[in-house]
């Protein structure tokens, strides 16, 4: 028998209007825009609440494999479980970004019976956020080589501009380009190239700005290039932090939506997690803090890039905690870990589930790290046999790790009950939560940090490029930040070929950039780009629509 893939369940679901959701959510109507009848707009000067009283459940997994992990579906399950168990629950996630729709995965609203809907809406536009971020970010590209074609009043150097344009589709041949072609009219000819819109520093802005004031005053400490003397510039100095807030107003109110079982969801911001920070908004995680006595959020790929990041970024801005973890785990993903290729994931295999189940392993150990004990949400697929399930079980009981068969793709709410009171029992315990350095470390002794506590790699390798980039971050004062691996997702190494738990590898780090109005510097690890490439097949093939608007593919 045909399963209906996610998009087909998805279409037979009856959505509320959203008027009921912010009912339910305690949203006045006067904080209510719509955008239809299943989208809205939240603003947030116009709520109340005591996030200080909520409880955050923060959703990571095991390092991400093509057979998926579904992520995404658990956290919306879990949801959903909390909400059939009587709790008041938000469900805080990214929106996404066409580069993956378009590409290698497709839709990034959940799975089967966990999805957030109107799943066609969000997944293609939503509400303007991402187009309003390349808008933001490309008119600022546009002022910089406006202000050197009309006379230059900031000597900025054409040569160390470090601003790029992005566009949020996964384009490789825009890596590198050359701009102001054409004669003296055309402007000052230089290199220049894009990032997928999802990696610009506009996007970690607006995640990680508190309000719009704040939102602005990051916005002009954005460094774009260096003066002929090595200076930094910033918007600031440009006097356009004004104009970009104001592209940015709208986008910057976080999106109501649904799930599948009519649980409210915040879905705001998106930056990816293996070149960004990898999380929503805290406009959002906080609207629903203070809305809610549970949240349950998302950090995207595994612990060692997104939970990471979360902790050691997100939660040290925002000056909150995460109360419970969930590790997100599928036999799928520990059989390819063991070295079964992704054709054959469909057989029994314990020895290769024995072999990948080091990587869980040191998932769990990581969310140790930060001082919270992780519940395994073994996310139950169709091939799973019940042998496999109970090796996993028995492995984590045996090793006192707490452990949930999780079947929210199939039940939707009810396949996540077993996992939603383990978490409950966990939210009711205090934890030690603590971030992983101190941000009075060195930049190298944060990345070094990272690599062997959380990769457990043996060390670091800087490039002599990456050693220069140090001594100027450290001269321009921005050592203090807080440190934003970019790095391959499918392995604890930065090669994404070793799979597993890798040892005796070291990182080796090439380039490092100070993003100031985020306030972290990247360090780009391996051959991971900010300007993602298309597949050979890419998941555009499979889309289509109907004379009557109907789409199909998306999943």
């Amino acid at each position: 028998m045909a399963h209906l893939t996610d998009q087909e369940i998805a279409a037979k679901a009856t959505l509320q209007p959203i008027e009921e959701i912010a009912q339910k959510a305690g949203i006045p109507e006067d904080a209510l825009e719509l955008h239809g009848k299943y989208k809205a707009k939240v603003d947030i000067k116009n709520l109340v609440g005591n996030e200080e009283d909520s409880k955050l459940v923060l959703v990571t997994a095991m390092n991400p494999t093509p057979a998926g992990e579904g992520k995404s579906t658990v956290t919306v399950g879990l949801a959903d479980a909390f909400n059939k168990l009587g709790e008041k629950v938000m469900v805080a996630l990214r929106e996404p970004s066409l580069g993956p729709v378009m590409g290698i995965k497709g839709g990034a609203t959940g799975g089967g019976h966990a999805q957030v809907l109107p799943m066609e809406e969000i997944n293609l536009h939503f509400n303007g956020d991402l187009h309003a971020i390349t808008s933001a970010n490309n008119t600022l590209s546009a002022l910089i080589d406006n202000h050197i074609h009309q006379g230059n009043e900031l000597n900025i150097d054409q040569r160390r501009i470090t601003w790029k344009r992005v566009v949020d589709i996964n384009d490789r041949e825009l890596r590198n380009v050359v701009i102001g072609l054409g004669g003296p009219t055309s402007g000052v000819p230089r290199e220049d190239g894009f990032d997928i819109t999802v990696a610009s520093e506009i996007m970690a802005v607006l995640c990680l700005a508190t309000d719009l004031m704040d939102l602005k005053e990051r916005l002009g400490r954005i460094v774009f290039g260096y003066t002929k003397d090595k200076k930094p510039v910033t918007v600031k100095d440009l006097k356009v932090e004004g104009a970009l807030t104001l592209l940015l107003k709208e986008a910057i109110k976080p999106n109501l939506v649904q799930t599948m079982e009519g649980t409210p969801a915040l879905i705001h911001g998106g930056p990816f997690a293996n070149i960004a920070h990898g999380c929503n908004s805290l406009i959002a995680t906080n609207t629903a803090r203070k809305l809610s006595d549970i949240v349950v959020t998302e950090a995207g790929f595994g612990s060692d890039l997104g939970a990471e990041k979360f902790m050691d970024i997100k939660a040290r801005f925002g000056n909150f905690k995460p109360d419970a973890i969930v590790l997100v785990a599928t036999i799928r993903a520990l059989k390819m870990n063991g070295g079964v290729a992704k054709t054959d994931l469909g057989a029994e295999n314990l020895g290769a589930l024995k072999s990948g189940i080091v990587n869980l392993e040191k998932h769990i150990e990581n969310a140790r790290k930060f001082g919270v004990e992780p519940i395994v949400a073994l996310n139950d697929f169709v091939t799973d046999t019940d042998a496999e399930r109970e090796f996993v079980l028995n492995w984590c009981k045996d090793r006192d790790v707490k452990v949930a068969l999780t079947q929210v793709w199939e039940k939707g709410g009810e396949g996540g009950i077993e996992l939603a009171k383990q978490v409950k029992e966990a939210l009711e315990t205090p934890n030690n939560f603590d971030y992983l350095y101190d941000l009075e470390l060195s930049i190298p002794e944060k990345i070094e940090k990272i690599v062997t506590e959380v990769y457990g790699g043996d060390g670091v390798n800087f490039t002599d490029k990456a050693k220069r980039q140090i001594k100027e971050i450290e001269e321009n004062g921005w050592g203090n930040f807080p440190v934003c691996m970019a790095k391959t997702q499918y392995s604890l190494s930065d090669d994404e070929k070793k799979l597993g738990r890798p040892t005796g590898f070291t990182i080796t780090v090439r380039e490092l950039i100070a993003k100031t109005g985020a306030g972290f510097v990247v360090a780009l690890t391996g051959n991971v780009m900010t300007m993602p490439g298309l597949p050979k097949v890419p998941s555009a093939n499979h889309m289509d629509v109907d004379a009557e608007g109907n789409s199909t593919g998306l999943f």
